[in-house]
């Protein structure tokens, strides 16, 4: 049993804490945050140990590993004192908001043969997972193009907004790493435009934009698009196309039924969309969790590495670059 401590009792603790608790290969020994109020309500849900010190916490000797769900300028610190002390790391994205940081951080992290693994949950997916193995097994031949759709069913706070490094670093960084995952290369040029088109005048204040597009292609030629926004009215919108040159492979939205109506007033009317990220990834992070507990266990190569988290943030650099002057970014 791999004996785990969560460190952040915020909204992405709670989800990896409940997580740990239920599998069958891990124990949760420790929920860890400043606020300690939220750390003892975490841990005594779930009949694990509060602390307030996330370091000293992954001090201790019944500790083997942690996961990181704190605030993203805090990463780079936990990932490195848990590195220092032999534990195994599966940490949130961002890496860290600041690319010549998370690049001193790599380099430590290598040089301490660190066991750190990125949580790009998404790659975990189902679905997605469905579509990468079709790849893999030559279903749709060479890739020539991934399309990316990804809209949130609305705006996050403006309090969250304003810290958290923009929409290319906060939320399309997940479909940076997407975008690496399918076209199995890397990407060499970037080119990105935003808006302001759900709240101009909050989006003004926080420096950002709630609506972009991305286009980027590889050395060989390979395209992919992103098409990413802060609301959706219909709900939180996630959606893959990989085509190829012998076919393609595409998923849809997941809804809570697949019951669909037909009435004098209507046609095909389904069931709304699922709410947010919570429902419609609950199975990724169970199965991001397991794929990290089983390359410990096994001392198998981490599944996500600290080095794509940085691939990813270089892309959202590149990208916020490109959205600024207008112009395409080598990668």
């Amino acid at each position: 049993m791999l004996r785990i401590a969560v460190l952040g009792a915020g909204r992405i603790g709670k989800i990896h804490a409940a997580n740990v608790a239920a599998s069958p290969g891990a124990t949760l020994v420790a929920v860890a945050d400043p606020f300690g109020s939220a750390a003892e309500d975490l841990a005594g849900a779930l009949s694990a140990e509060a602390a307030r010190d996330p370091k000293a916490t992954i001090e201790r000797a019944d500790v083997d590993a942690v996961v990181i769900g704190t605030p993203t300028d805090t990463h780079v610190d936990l990932i490195l004192h848990a590195v220092r002390h032999g534990k195994a790391v599966l940490c949130e994205k961002p890496i860290d908001l600041d690319i010549a940081r998370a690049d001193v951080a790599l380099k430590d992290i290598e040089a301490g043969n660190g066991r750190v693994m990125l949580a790009f949950n998404r790659r975990f997916d189902p679905s997605a997972d469905a579509l990468k193995r079709a790849i893999l097994a030559g279903d749709v031949g060479e890739v020539r193009q991934v399309v990316i759709t990804s809209r949130d069913p609305g705006l996050a706070p403006e309090g969250y907004l304003a810290t958290s490094g923009g929409i290319f670093r906060d939320m399309t960084i997940h479909d940076f790493d997407m975008a690496r995952f399918f076209l199995g290369e890397e990407v060499t040029e970037v080119m990105a435009i935003g808006s302001r088109l759900v709240d101009a005048a909050m989006m003004e204040r926080v420096n950002d934009f709630d609506t972009v597009m991305v286009q980027m292609r590889t050395a060989s030629g390979k395209q992919c698009h992103i098409n990413c926004c802060r609301e959706a009215v219909y709900g939180y919108d996630q959606r893959f196309e990989i085509y190829g040159s012998t076919g393609m492979v595409l998923n849809e939205n997941i809804r809570p039924s697949t019951v669909r109506r037909w009435a004098r007033d209507f046609t095909d009317s389904g069931e709304p969309l699922l709410n947010f990220f919570l429902e419609r990834y609950a199975d990724a992070y169970r199965l991001e969790l397991a794929a990290f507990i089983e390359a410990v266990a096994s001392s198998a190569p981490m599944p996500v590495t600290a080095r794509d988290g940085r691939q990813a943030l270089r892309l959202a650099d590149c990208a916020l670059e490109s959205a600024l002057t207008g112009r395409a970014v080598t990668v």
